[in-house]
């Protein structure tokens, strides 16, 4: 299988595929690839706004997401023929999900460039007593049913509806502590903090038909299929991406120090397809009643898995997780884009008994929202995947080579 589309079919309206139900109605912003022949000197990545007539390269108006996004009101004010036309949304989605894509054609590329990826993680109840088995199962998947037994029953029933920092969340701290069943993923959960960190580089990201990478120490792992807001310097959210939050469960399982070890890896960070812009037909509180869908496809032994993660049921609400990370005590000049967690949590034994879920290479993953498109990777290991070269300093010289 080596298009994103096979297992449904073939390739098929990959409009009608990858994009919101709605289509091109709402404002979708992208990054993508723009070969030399495009440019007049190198190629090289560019903002791009995806349209009806087509996708327009804006790097002339502005040469980064960064800055495209601090100033999206600007965007009434363009006039579309004034922008180079790259293609087709079609063509472009043709050569981005297709394995030996054309470096003659432009394709997409993950939506942000020079922002900051945090993360934002236990924001569900579900997810965070998985966080916890984990824990107490000391990173081995062979002791997580157990595990899960004896630690729902003791606190499944009473978190559920307890609010973060309350008295209630308090009270039920200090009674879980007594019994010595308190743990730090209860505390970013239920407690007055929320768990925000680093998931991927500047520039790391990958998006929509790239590889997406397992670290191979790993032998117990999961896709976190996830909203992704983005934000700009001043704090405003003005738009979502979907999101795959690749997570090793027994690295972390270990030991929350092996966070970072667990989270960020070469191409276990997408992002995709594109950025849709909040307007009066789209706006935060269709994130907050989101439902995000979750498809597995294993290539090496016909494995199927589906799941979704409804929004409506976080514990914290997303501007709330907004707050927690950009405030008096924490900048982001460049703005960035921030992960809000998952329902998701895979308990589908796919091999033995009692083991769970975990990914095998080949899977193909594919996250999807209504409203929000549908994102397509497929695993592999970390080492396999296409190493990260084109970092802060290689955009800075390649944005001056082409004149921006």
């Amino acid at each position: 299988m080596n298009r994103m589309t096979e297992p449904h079919g073939g390739a098929g309206n990959l409009t009608a595929r990858y994009l919101p139900v709605d289509g091109l109605d709402g404002t979708l912003l992208g990054r993508a690839y723009v070969p030399a022949h495009m440019t007049g000197s190198v190629s090289g990545p560019s903002p791009v706004w995806i349209r009806s007539d087509g996708v327009l390269d804006l790097s002339t108006h502005a040469p980064t997401m960064s800055e495209l996004l601090s100033h999206t009101t600007a965007l009434k004010r363009l006039e579309p023929g004034d922008f180079p036309h790259l293609g087709s949304v079609e063509a472009i989605l043709a050569n981005t999900v297709n394995d030996r894509r054309d470096e003659n054609v432009p394709y997409l590329l993950a939506p942000i460039d020079i922002q900051p990826v945090k993360a934002c993680g236990v924001t569900f109840v579900v997810s965070m007593i998985e966080r916890v088995i984990e824990e107490h199962a000391g990173g081995d998947p062979s002791r997580a049913e157990a595990s899960r037994a004896k630690i729902t029953a003791a606190i499944g029933g009473e978190i559920a509806g307890i609010r973060p920092g309350s008295k209630q969340s308090e009270a039920l701290k200090a009674a879980l502590i007594a019994e010595g069943l308190w743990s730090q993923y209860l505390e970013v959960g239920i407690g007055p903090y929320a768990e925000v960190f680093t998931k991927s580089q500047v520039l790391s990201s990958v998006g929509l038909g790239d590889r997406i990478g397992i670290n191979p120490i790993s032998n117990w792992n999961n896709p976190e299929p996830e909203v992704v807001l983005i934000v700009t310097p001043d704090g405003t959210v003005v738009g979502a991406a979907l999101g795959n939050d690749v997570n090793l469960r027994d690295i972390e399982g270990r030991s929350a120090l092996l966070l970072g070890k667990a989270k960020d890896n070469n191409a276990s960070c997408s992002i995709g397809p594109f950025i849709r812009l909040f307007d009066e037909d789209f706006t935060i509180d269709d994130v907050r009643k989101a439902t995000v869908r979750v498809e597995v496809f294993g290539e090496a032994d016909g494995f199927r898995l589906e799941a979704t993660s409804d929004m409506g049921r976080i514990s914290r609400d997303v501007l709330d997780l907004v707050d927690h990370t950009i405030n008096d005590c924490h900048q982001y000049p460049d703005g960035f884009a921030l992960f809000t967690g998952t329902l998701f949590a895979p308990i589908q034994d796919r091999d033995v008994l009692g083991m769970g879920f975990t990914h095998k290479i080949g899977d193909l993953v594919e996250i999807s929202s209504p409203r929000l498109g549908r994102l397509a990777n497929r695993v592999v290991y970390s080492n396999d995947a296409p190493p990260w070269t084109f970092g802060i300093s290689a955009l800075m010289k390649n944005l001056k080579q082409r004149g921006l």
